[in-house]
């Protein structure tokens, strides 16, 4: 790469690397989705169960903008100046409403791509106040114009082939998916964005928010004997991600969580039958403020609404209770004690700083 051009970017700030666009921007992309969407359906379902049409109201508004948020907060793990950051408003409708289902896949590329130019051109000229914004729009919607039905459709047809497989053969696609999204929550990339960019629900989606239901709740009584109620709360209602540091001083600590999942997965696909039908988002977020469990409730609610389900039943809320909460605070303590045991898990292994 050319020395100027390398100046040029890093006068920018405009970094091309995996961690910017595959860790801070998706991470950021999550959140804008659960600002909005995730956060108007729970007001929707809680406006609709109790009969009042304000939360209604304010949960659709809110669920409409999901877009925007996204794009917003994409350009703001960019760390795009003001001008471009508002302007990522349209760019994300657009992208957002081209890419269908597929949506926020389809806004997570378009977005960077848009923030870039604009970071780009921004302050370059002495009507920076026109031309930023018109460049940062009209990259973003052409770009959705013609990257995002293809980015939508794909994303979708990729969320609709783990879910038809899933649907297929509940035991094994039970524990892949459990097990591959529960590391993913882990691991300092977006669970929740990678479900909502593949529209994961139903089945696969059930399995998805027990695997991050053993992650988190699993590391949480894991380590508890070293981190005690304030390593419970912060990982079994936060964030298993606080464990990274420990697992890459020693991986062995994974192993307990993982196959928690490998277990809860199945059981949820085969025995409780438990599906995510809320927002896909949801399928990704685990325990954290229990946003898990509130989709798989909000999924119920409206698969009564739509006629496939006639009621919320006892068996319901023992799966889920059973799958996010009593086995993995059980089962992966019981794993962990045999790891400590023969030496795999050592004094302070679990220890957050």
């Amino acid at each position: 790469m050319d020395n100027g051009f390398k100046q040029f970017l890093k006068r920018k700030n405009i970094v091309i690397s995996g961690k910017r666009y595959g860790i801070d921007a998706l991470g950021a992309m999550a959140q804008g989705l659960f600002a909005s969407l995730l956060i108007g359906t729970i007001l929707n379902t809680l406006g609709t169960q109790l009969h009042i049409d304000a939360l209604i109201n304010v949960g659709k508004y809110a669920s409409a903008m999901s877009g925007p948020a996204m794009a917003i907060a994409i350009g703001y793990a960019l760390q795009a100046p003001p001008l471009v950051l508002f302007s990522l408003a349209a760019v994300g409708q657009a992208a957002n409403e081209l890419g269908g289902a597929g949506g926020p896949l389809a806004v997570l590329f378009v977005a960077i791509l848009a923030a870039e130019c604009g970071k780009a051109v921004s302050k370059e000229t002495k009507v920076d106040i026109l031309v930023t914004p018109i460049v940062t729009i009209l990259v973003g919607v052409g770009l959705a114009a013609v990257l995002a039905p293809t980015l939508g459709n794909l994303a979708s047809s990729v969320g609709r082939i783990i879910m038809w497989a899933t649907d297929l053969q509940p035991f094994l696609m039970g524990i892949i998916v459990s097990v591959t999204v529960g590391i993913a929550l882990t691991l300092p990339i977006s669970s929740a964005a990678i479900c909502a960019a593949l529209g994961l629900t139903g089945l696969a989606g059930g399995a998805a928010v027990a695997g991050c239901c053993a992650q988190m709740v699993g590391f949480a009584f894991l380590s508890f004997k070293e981190n005690r109620w304030g390593g419970l709360v912060s990982q079994g209602i936060g964030t298993s991600m606080l464990q990274m540091g420990n697992i890459v001083r020693n991986p062995k600590i994974w192993i307990a969580p993982i196959l928690t999942s490998a277990v809860t997965g199945p059981i949820a696909t085969c025995v409780f039958k438990m599906q995510m039908n809320g927002a896909p988002v949801a399928s990704g977020m685990g325990t954290c403020g229990l946003v898990g469990q509130i989709g798989v409730y909000t999924g119920w609610v409206n698969d009564i609404a739509a006629g496939t389900k006639s009621a919320i039943t006892a068996m319901d809320w023992l799966g889920l209770l059973l799958i996010c909460f009593v086995i993995p605070a059980v089962l992966t303590p019981a794993i962990g004690a045999v790891l400590r045991k023969i030496g795999w898990i050592g004094e302070n292994d679990l220890k957050l700083s």
